[in-house]
């Protein structure tokens, strides 16, 4: 092996940590009995949501987002607890933080609260510490200088309370025009943004993140807006938000959760939705996945799922400023 091609110590030891926190996660899964699911890469539709950039594979096909529509689908098949650790791919996706291929975990539970999904991600993230770094023996991990204790229970902040009191912006009953003035209003540069989700994000990136990013322990943000609804159902008390939850550590979005959305007319219609975003941004327009839909309407029972970055936890539990220092191999070294 060349000089050029030898791997560094840090590295060594990373993907060595990687093992462990992919064997911690297989074990964790296996002692509360959730079934794991190979997930198809090739699939016909990869998502709809204006985030998402897909790879185009041939055969009509993409390659996978997220194995999400087709883990639904197993649900309304009539598997009660399921997790899968896969392969996605985004396009244009590279930074600190972010490579076209990464691993994703996804687990599902039919019938529970939102709430233990929280309490598997508190619990996971704490083990996949330990196991990553035995030696430091506390469930912690590292960002930059910082050691961040992630033993649970982790604090829960609402969105809408982040953004009045970070941003300064009251998201309550503002639709995209009303959102524009008070973003605004506010001291925000918004540019060209007209849409309610890029108008909420001008702030919230702006605002809100850097407050999360300086926490010294993980945050849960619960209770988010209807108009960033994506699967997940309203709330039943208050049906301007819906329950979905989403995992910032040391500035990282690990994680994001859904009470999963089971009413198929719903769905379709927040798909229509994504498909006119997307028209309006200029974005490529994918087909709705009719299969899904199909399976909401035979019906799906009361569950709750999250998606969590692997790669992204793998830093975490290592202190990798860089996702490419957890990984054999980068986009850009292929």
């Amino acid at each position: 092996m060349s000089e050029r091609s030898r791997l560094s110590a840090a590295r060594v030891a990373n993907l060595r940590a990687r093992a462990a926190v992919l064997s911690e996660v297989r074990r964790f899964f296996r002692e509360r009995r959730f079934l794991e699911i190979e997930s198809p890469l090739l699939v016909p539709s990869p998502g709809l949501e204006v985030h998402l950039a897909a790879v185009e594979a041939g055969e009509g096909g993409y390659l996978i987002t997220s194995p999400e529509y087709q883990l639904k689908r197993l649900l309304a098949g009539g598997l009660e607890r399921i997790y899968s650790v896969c392969k996605c791919f985004r396009a244009g996706e590279s930074g600190a933080q972010h490579n076209v291929e990464f691993t994703m975990l996804e687990w599902y539970r039919a019938a529970p609260s939102l709430d233990a999904i929280v309490a598997d991600t508190e619990e996971l993230v704490a083990a996949c510490a330990r196991a990553a770094r035995p030696s430091r023996g506390a469930a912690a991990v590292v960002v930059g200088e910082r050691t961040i204790d992630v033993s649970s229970p982790w604090p829960r902040f609402a969105v809408r309370d982040l953004m009045l009191e970070h941003a300064g912006v009251d998201v309550r009953d503002a639709d995209a025009a009303e959102l524009h003035r008070r973003v605004a209003a506010a001291g925000v540069d918004v540019g060209s943004a007209t849409l309610w989700d890029d108008l909420f994000f001008c702030a919230w990136l702006e605002r809100v993140e850097p407050f999360l990013a300086a926490m010294d322990r993980p945050a849960v943000v619960v209770d988010w807006p209807v108009e960033l609804a994506a699967l997940a159902r309203r709330k039943d008390n208050d049906p301007g938000l819906v329950e979905r939850f989403e995992v910032y550590i040391g500035g990282i979005e690990l994680a994001n959760a859904f009470g999963e959305l089971t009413d198929a007319a719903e769905q379709r219609a927040r798909l229509e939705s994504d498909l006119d975003k997307r028209r309006a941004r200029g974005l490529p327009e994918y087909p709705i996945d009719e299969r899904f839909l199909a399976a909401l309407e035979e019906g799906m029972p009361p569950s709750a799922g999250i998606a969590l970055g692997i790669d992204r936890l793998v830093m975490l539990c290592t202190g990798a400023s860089e996702i490419r220092d957890v990984l054999p191999f980068s986009s850009d070294e292929l």
